[in-house]
């Protein structure tokens, strides 16, 4: 059985026991959080897909950590004008554990 879900403007494929990065959420570390925007469900045979959401499925996991993320390096150049630009950036994100899928 799996699930589409959104978190944080984007969609994520989900099913029992995975582990993922989502965008940062609120919430302290072992918390449990409760997704209610679950676009689709599966299990195999059956499928159900919302319009835009099913109505009464939610998927329930558990908050593990926040983090941060890999550095990524912002260069901005125009030439032959002495422009440079550099810039950092380390996304913020919130690692989850799917626990149940209920639809």
């Amino acid at each position: 059985m799996f699930a589409v879900i959104e978190s944080g403007g984007k969609q994520h494929t989900v099913s029992e026991g995975d582990q993922l990065k989502v965008e940062l959420l609120p919430g302290e570390e072992g918390t449990s959080i409760e997704f209610d925007k679950v676009l689709m469900i599966s299990d195999g045979s059956a499928s159900k897909i919302g319009s835009p959401f099913v109505k009464n499925a939610k998927v329930m996991a558990k908050l593990i950590s926040h983090g941060k993320a890999e550095k990524i390096k912002i260069f901005k150049m125009k030439r032959r004008k002495d422009y440079r630009r550099t810039y950092g950036h380390r996304q913020k994100f919130t690692e989850i554990l799917i626990e149940s899928i209920n639809s």
